[in-house]
């Protein structure tokens, strides 16, 4: 890939590691790139999965993950790496009380909610073609745009992640600039997030795939900061060393241009979250 991997910014607020099934790198990596390319913040955000079958259920526990990651942190502070111990849930409204029951019980620095593929989407590479013939966009995407709401409207995240990331896995039977003409669809999402105070985060990781667009695009942005929308945050998502603050300057402009100075992080438990400036 082209290096498009950020620097001198403060904070990429989501990252995965060796502790999700589907990253295989070891958080010294990110420590170090972080380092080198003067991102002074980092959150560790592995997945967390609530689904029997879907896979980060039971993958590994929250005391090797917290360790693991509060130990990091102790190497890496003195150098100039503030590392927070955070994590991806993914939302289904199916087990919304497992979620909560989890997050009454263990304390995490920062979390993000998130709506992924449960183990029978429809958006699956088998079945999304036969999903998409003959629907609307809008009952295309209802499936998982319904849980994102309902994600943002339930209170128990700091952020809610890659909104329409359901984008990625319609490419290329629905276009990006489908979703960019329907506005209306991501309505409800937005004033959810508005009214539960949920910060909506920019996700960079489309920028490296085929879709070529962040999650979500610009535009929405805007539109979650006119509706009164205050929270945002930023992340590469990156599930590869290659991958680590990859696009994040992109996010940071979309951001501005939104008319944010500054983004909302939470960096311990129990804490309140605070601002981090957008510039110095």
């Amino acid at each position: 890939m082209t290096d498009r991997q950020a620097r001198d910014l403060p904070l990429d607020a989501h990252l995965h590691t060796d502790l999700s099934p589907d990253s295989d790198v070891r958080i010294d990596v990110y420590a170090a790139a972080a380092l080198e390319r003067g991102i002074a913040e980092i959150a560790i955000t592995d997945h967390v999965d609530f689904e029997p079958g879907a896979p980060a259920f039971a993958y590994t526990t929250f005391a090797d993950r917290e360790r693991i990651v509060r130990d990091a942190a102790e190497r890496w502070g003195p150098q100039g790496v503030a590392i927070r111990f955070g994590a991806e849930l993914t939302y289904d409204r199916s087990w919304e009380a497992d979620i909560r029951a989890h997050l009454a019980r263990h304390a995490y620095d920062f979390t993000i909610g998130s709506v992924h593929d449960r183990v029978e989407s429809p958006y699956h590479p088998r079945r999304v073609a036969a999903w998409v013939e003959g629907r609307s966009l809008a009952e295309i995407v209802a499936p998982s745009f319904d849980e994102v709401t309902a994600a943002a409207r339930s209170g128990l995240f700091d952020a809610i992640g890659h909104i329409d990331g359901v984008k990625r896995y319609l490419f290329p039977h629905v276009a990006p600039a489908a979703f960019e003409a329907a506005p209306e669809l991501y309505e409800p999402i937005l004033r959810a997030l508005v009214e539960s105070g949920t910060a909506l985060e920019v996700n960079t990781s489309g920028l490296r795939y085929a879709i070529g667009v962040s999650f979500p695009h610009p535009a929405v942005v805007t539109r979650f900061r006119e509706l009164g929308g205050r929270a945002l945050t930023i992340g590469s998502d990156a599930h590869r060393a290659d991958q680590f603050g990859w696009g994040l300057t992109d996010g940071y402009a979309i951001a501005t241009g939104a008319g944010f100075d500054e983004l909302t992080f939470r960096r311990a438990p129990g804490a309140p979250s605070e601002g981090v400036p957008l510039k110095d």
